[in-house]
């Protein structure tokens, strides 16, 4: 009698299909019972074993194919952050290249080559006003210092043809003076 009613319920549910919860649901409904355990017949036994060993297979052919999946794209991602890395250095690299040139065999930033070229010219600038300065002062001083000598041999030369003339005047003074000596004693 439990055989027929274990057949009437078969249509609703079976092992051949549906989900392993609704297997054990039917196990437990097409089982009989002796005292408080239940006697299920060993082929459903069996039955559900290999579906529960099937969906097991099958489960872990998922999470193999998820996790070949998964290192595939952890690879892609590796081998996109190592392309990312890549670009922003040739861009690090092009960008210092483009900010800054050899020079002297030192590569230098453009903005630091600006900044010693303007403090050269500017240095340079202060020089070069520093002895202009210094020659246009030297150029005056050795103006009125010529001026001066100018001045100096004039009166030099003044005082040197006054001097001949008194000393011409002295020598005749004392040329008549002797000859009026000599003119009274003779």
């Amino acid at each position: 009698m439990a055989q027929d009613s274990v057949a009437v319920q078969e249509p609703t549910r079976s092992l051949s299909g549906g989900t392993i919860e609704s297997q054990f649901e039917y196990l437990n409904e097409a089982s009989n019972n002796y005292q408080e355990y239940k006697v299920v017949k060993k082929t459903n036994l069996d039955k559900i074993k290999d579906n529960i060993l099937d969906s097991v297979g099958v489960y872990k052919d998922q999470i193999v194919e998820k996790n070949a999946m998964i290192k595939e794209q952890q690879a892609k991602i590796t081998a996109l952050n190592t392309g990312i890395d890549n670009t922003n250095n040739e861009l690090t690299s092009a960008l210092e290249a483009k900010d800054s040139f050899s020079f002297l065999g030192l590569q230098v930033y453009k903005s630091t080559y600006s900044t010693i070229m303007w403090s050269v010219i500017i240095g340079l600038t202060l020089g070069l006003g520093f002895f202009i300065f210094k020659f246009s002062k030297s150029h005056k001083v050795i103006s009125e210092t010529r001026k001066d000598l100018l001045e100096t041999k004039d009166e030099f030369e003044n005082h040197r043809k006054n001097t001949l003339e008194r000393e011409r005047k002295l020598k005749r003074q004392l040329v008549d003076e002797m000859n009026k000596k000599h003119g009274i004693t003779s």
